[in-house]
């Protein structure tokens, strides 16, 4: 683990002390805040805005699940466009320097996909500050500010060199990178697959919860309340006990997206300041959040704009190494509260006539309030309620038209409390402009309506319900009789297959054992591959060249039982022959019909380290492993002659190196996935050990990265604070 950036105890204090949901939400807060600061707003106004950011849904909902380095990415991203926007507003040092620093924390917690959506905001930032600076004629101040903050890039980018070289190095390896295979696919890209990609594309008209919370059913298990039609169907069938469990969890969600924990939620008082500010606000400010929140929303609609996001796929670098094309909405639920609250300083600081007032409040209301009405009138003209999972509901017995009712419902009742939302700030809007609000009263007002009209939503996905004791936290799984069962086995260097569980999604099983399924979103793609064209087939040869030892299998009479499999290969063994094939394809399907425990399948590629070998199988040639960390694993070998050997282990050459009685040798990829290599006769120890060359260097370079930072922090502070004593 990178360890050398000294701002890691700034980020633990800043996250308060860990990953926590308190600290998550204390960033999201501080850093809206600071960039709030940054675009010259009423720092007690900045206050209430801060809420307005930190209390989006997604960015609670994304709690729940533990999508840590998220949360935290969210909460850096407002305070590094803050730097980056200061700079070329006449801060160019100080803006430099927070920018530095705060790229710097983003990039420490190496959620590249967050910091990519970033990138894009201060791109087009960039953009029209370069315009600006045109028609200003202040070209050489914007090239100045370019030159420190590329300064301040390669001091942040050099802070975390350690994560980014090594992300960098194995993203080609992973699913993020080009496959050997030479299958045709259409819908390949040099990353991620297109389908893969966009498999969690927002629908159109689901756009419509940025304003209204449930105007496609809020979550895909959602609670309904003894008034849904679907309850009364249930009570009248089942009784009211049994009905009121059954509504605890209700497909409710009838989206575009396979399914969902709830939905992005930016809050009716933000969108509706958000579309006044496009009115009254003035500069280019306002159509740089304009850009950004379409950029932002067309994208996220994924294969439902398939043109678009066809182009970045193929023409824009590195768009095709992230999944989840949704999460982008990031971006808009970072330019939407933003336009809103400067909005409100707007309005505050400038004195507007009360028919220009009333004018673009009209409008506003026309265009925000005009869609909510809609959707409370007729929303049936515009929506039929249904979702690509409902043939699989009715057939489970889920009352369909009630549930279509229920779902009906939903949206209008979220459409209703939206319109008061709306109405109130509206109300807030013109008493503020005609100065019959003092400042001070109309900030907590907006506060207040910021909270009340946020806090509820998130509430409805991520509740008291959701926490559990220290206790609780500390022992996330518990054992059950079939690990108990395994666990009695001494031996700790076997592996489990548990297809009790959605075996590829779910790490579970990792808990308590070394499994041969789990989940990772960038897990290398060879073994991806693997999966998809043997494993997933049920090839025993494979799982036993996977030193598979126990299946946890699902039964009706006794629940989950283990089997053990007695022909499974151990850590490592010695093979009677190698066969050379072509290339990824031919190697991959070899695997189909051979015997790992006589043969083992080796690219033509590493036949010079097979050049010298005659094959001779000694029956009495032992190999064994005798050491195992997770860094490096150690084995005694005994042979009378030269054999081959083949380790049930990854192979990964970037970084893995093995050493036979602590000298340097070379080692080779076998059978797809596994590693192989030319033990010597007699008694050896063989080595592998885990050595990244990016690691090393790295961490120099993050030390001086990141103590050089520092020192530019302690030096701006130095000459500010000197400049303001002066002023």
């Amino acid at each position: 683990r990178a360890k050398a950036n000294i701002f890691g105890k700034v980020h633990q204090f800043l996250t308060l002390g860990g990953a926590k949901p308190a600290g998550m939400v204390f960033l999201y807060l501080l850093g809206f805040y600071i960039a709030l600061l940054a675009f010259r707003v009423n720092p007690w106004l900045s206050i209430a805005g801060a809420i307005a950011y930190g209390f989006s849904s997604y960015f609670f909902i994304i709690l729940e699940p533990g999508h840590i380095t998220k949360a935290i990415a969210l909460g850096y991203m407002p305070a590094l466009i803050a730097g980056f926007y200061l700079s070329f507003n006449k801060k160019i040092f100080i803006g430099a320097i927070l920018f530095g620093i705060f790229l710097n924390m983003q990039l420490l917690v190496n959620h590249l996909q967050i910091t990519y959506y970033t990138i894009i905001i201060i791109i087009v930032l960039g953009i029209f500050e370069f315009i600006r600076a045109l028609k200003e004629k202040i070209i050489l101040n914007f090239a100045k500010a370019s030159v420190v903050l590329l300064f301040a890039t390669i001091l942040a980018i050099g802070s975390n060199l350690t994560n980014l070289w090594l992300t960098y190095e194995y993203g080609k390896y992973s699913m993020r990178g080009e496959s050997e295979l030479s299958s045709k696919n259409d819908n390949k890209t040099s990353g991620l697959d297109k389908d893969y990609v966009t498999a969690w594309s927002y629908g159109v008209s689901e756009t419509l919860t940025l304003l209204v919370p449930n105007a496609k059913g809020g979550s895909s298990g959602g609670e309904l309340s003894t008034n849904s039609e679907t309850y009364k169907y249930f009570n009248d069938k089942y009784g009211s006990v049994q009905a009121k469990q059954i509504v605890k969890q209700m497909p409710l969600y009838w989206g575009d997206q396979p399914f969902t924990s709830g939905p992005v939620y930016a809050g009716a008082v933000v969108i509706f300041l958000f579309v006044l500010g496009m009115f009254i606000v003035k500069g280019h400010l306002k159509w740089w959040l304009l850009t950004i929140t379409i950029i932002s929303i067309l994208l996220a609609w994924g294969k439902n704009f398939m043109w678009l996001t066809n182009f970045f796929l193929d023409y824009v670098p590195g768009y095709n190494k992230f999944r989840t094309v949704s999460m982008i909405l990031v971006i808009a639920e970072f330019a939407l509260p933003l336009l809103a609250v400067i909005t409100i300083d707007y309005l505050i600081k400038n004195t507007i006539e009360r028919k220009t007032i009333i004018k673009y409040l009209k409008w506003s209301l026309s265009i925000v309030g005009g869609i909510i009405v809609l959707l409370i009138i007729i929303p049936g003209a515009f929506f039929d309620f249904s979702s690509a999972g409902d043939a699989q509901y009715a057939q489970a017995g889920y009352p369909m038209s009630e549930l279509k009712a229920d779902r009906e419902s939903l949206l209008r009742m979220d459409s209703i409390r939206s319109l008061v939302f709306v109405l109130l700030t509206a109300a807030l809007i013109y008493f503020t402009s005609l100065k019959k609000l003092k400042p001070n009263i109309a900030i907590l007002l907006i506060g207040i309506l910021f909270i009340i009209d946020l806090w509820p939503i998130n509430k409805r996905y991520v509740n008291n319900d959701l926490f559990v004791s220290k206790i609780e936290a500390s022992t996330p799984y518990l054992p059950t009789q079939a690990d108990l069962e395994i666990l009695k086995d001494t031996d700790p260097d076997y592996r489990v297959l548990n297809v009790a569980v959605n075996t590829f999604n779910d790490a579970s099983t990792s808990y308590f054992h070394k499994s041969i399924g789990g989940y990772h979103g960038a897990k290398m793609k060879r073994y991806q591959e693997l999966i998809d064209k043997q494993i997933s087939k049920n090839n025993m040869q494979v799982l036993n060249m996977l030193n598979t030892k126990y299946f946890i299998v699902p039964t009706k009479e006794q629940g989950n039982v283990v089997q053990q499999n007695p022909y499974t290969l151990g850590n490592a063994w010695f093979v009677k022959s190698y066969k050379l094939v072509e290339n990824a394809d031919s190697e991959l399907n070899a695997l189909t019909n051979f015997n790992p425990s006589q043969e083992v399948i080796v690219d033509k590629r590493f036949e010079s380290m097979l050049k010298s070998y005659k094959p001779n199988l000694d029956s009495t040639s032992t190999i064994k492993l005798t050491k195992y960390s997770p860094n490096a694993l150690s084995y005694q070998s005994n042979c009378n002659n030269e054999q081959i050997a083949v380790f049930s282990e990854i192979y990964y050459d970037k970084g893995w190196n093995v050493f036979v009685d602590n000298k340097s040798a070379t080692y080779f990829r076998a059978n797809y996935v596994l590693r192989a290599m030319i033990v010597p006769s007699g008694k050896h120890e063989i080595v592998f050990k885990f050595e990244p060359k990016g690691y090393y260097i790295g961490e120099k370079v993050s030390l001086a990265s990141s103590i050089l930072l520092l020192l530019l922090l302690f030096g701006g502070v130095y000459f500010e604070f000197k400049n303001s004593i002066k002023s």
